[in-house]
């Protein structure tokens, strides 16, 4: 009796635990349907996934010292992101805007979030549905390259395109 308790209660947490990685597991979220770069294979990314937006149309535009404008780069860049956009009509993105670590906290903030929205719009002229369109600020607080140079604050003042859902 007491090895039949032993595996029927083995057979029921093997149940349990295939049910849950049947349904994606309790911390699927919306990213989950953007196929992630570790099912890139031999031949690229695959289609629609973050990687492959970086890969075909890349994901960060630059911005000169204290500006928000787009230069002829950025605006080259985010026309290939519309057209990526347009082929993957489903997929929503989040826009974040970036700074060097110069200036004040707040100060950066608001540069960053125009920075952001410098892009949006940008998308959006460029016929990209508004709606499907986020975007933050994150100002100083994620540089890219965290050292005191000339180099590391050109990395650092971007605007970072991120998908954050597929087909909803």
């Amino acid at each position: 009796m007491r090895v039949f308790m032993k595996i029927a209660g083995a057979a029921a947490l093997l149940t349990l635990l295939s049910a849950c990685v049947g349904a994606g597991g309790p911390d699927l979220d919306a990213t989950a349907g953007a196929e992630t770069d570790m099912a890139a294979g031999p031949s690229g990314p695959v289609p629609g996934s973050q990687s492959d937006l970086e890969e075909s149309a890349g994901h960060r535009v630059f911005f000169a010292f204290d500006k928000y404008t787009l230069t002829p780069q950025a605006q080259s860049t985010l026309a290939r992101q519309a057209a990526w956009l347009q082929e993957y009509p489903e997929t929503r993105i989040r826009i974040a805007g970036n700074c060097d670590e110069r200036g004040t906290k707040e100060y950066n903030f608001g540069l960053g979030a125009r920075r952001a929205e410098a892009a949006r719009a940008y998308l959006v002229s460029l016929g990209v549905d508004a709606s499907r369109i986020t975007t933050v600020s994150y100002g100083k607080e994620r540089p890219l390259d965290p050292r005191s140079t000339e180099e590391a604050w050109a990395l650092n003042r971007n605007a970072t395109t991120t998908i954050v859902a597929v087909g909803t």
